[in-house]
């Protein structure tokens, strides 16, 4: 069976060079791994800085938020990998079938993931608001951290900064964030980022809810049945 497949091979080498070509594009990228850290650490952060057991002074409290809030436009930030994945769908020959699914499965997870970790940490500094001040403070919360997120997503991508840079380059940093948000184009961009944002996380939150609903249910049946 194998001596049968290599002759094939042989004989066409157009199907090895499309193969070749396929494996390579479906590869998963070093920048995915990357992205990927960048967008738990937020979450990671948010179940330490946030959670009610964990007692932490406010003199580290403090600039441990900040840390929290800078990294966290990483998590959601992945979604403008989809021009990533654009190139490698747009390639001569196309994809065979197999690959295309494999590339679609990739980056299903990984947009997935980010979001999904950036809707976890909205969602324990929402509760921990509603626990230390009010409830009806966690929507403007959400709309706020989102439109910010939706800015620096545009900076990100387009502008090519990063989190780091507010201690690296500070100055151009500030410059640049005021020429974007005082010009239409990139105002225009997180408007698209800020919807795309919006309606993957409500969605993703009402699915978390749900889900945790279920569990809830189901161990309390359990613990009801003698």
């Amino acid at each position: 069976m194998v001596e049968e497949i290599a002759s094939t091979l042989r004989a066409r080498p157009e199907i090895e060079q499309t193969l070749d070509q396929a494996i390579r594009i479906i590869r998963p990228d070093f920048h995915i791994g990357i992205d990927l850290a960048l967008a738990l650490f937020p979450l990671l952060m948010a179940l330490i800085i946030f959670r009610r057991s964990i007692r932490i002074p406010a003199l580290l409290w403090w600039p441990l938020l900040g840390v929290f809030i800078l990294f966290l436009p990483n998590a959601p930030y992945v979604l403008t990998d989809a021009i990533h994945f654009i190139w490698k769908v747009r390639v001569t020959p196309p994809l065979p079938i197999w690959a295309m699914s494999l590339l679609l499965l990739e980056y299903f997870v990984y947009f997935l993931f980010g979001m999904q970790c950036f809707t976890l940490s909205v969602m324990i500094l929402g509760r921990f608001i509603k626990r230390q001040l009010s409830g009806w403070l966690v929507f403007p919360m959400e709309i706020a951290v989102i439109a910010l997120s939706s800015f620096a997503m545009y900076m990100g991508r387009i502008d090519r900064l990063n989190s780091w840079n507010i201690v690296t380059d500070p100055h151009g940093l500030v410059h640049r964030a005021v020429s974007d948000a005082s010009s239409f184009k990139p105002m225009e961009m997180t408007v698209l980022f800020f919807c795309a944002v919006s309606i993957l996380y409500y969605f993703l939150k009402g699915w978390n809810h749900l889900v945790a609903g279920l569990f809830h249910h189901h161990s309390s049946h359990q613990e009801a049945v003698p």
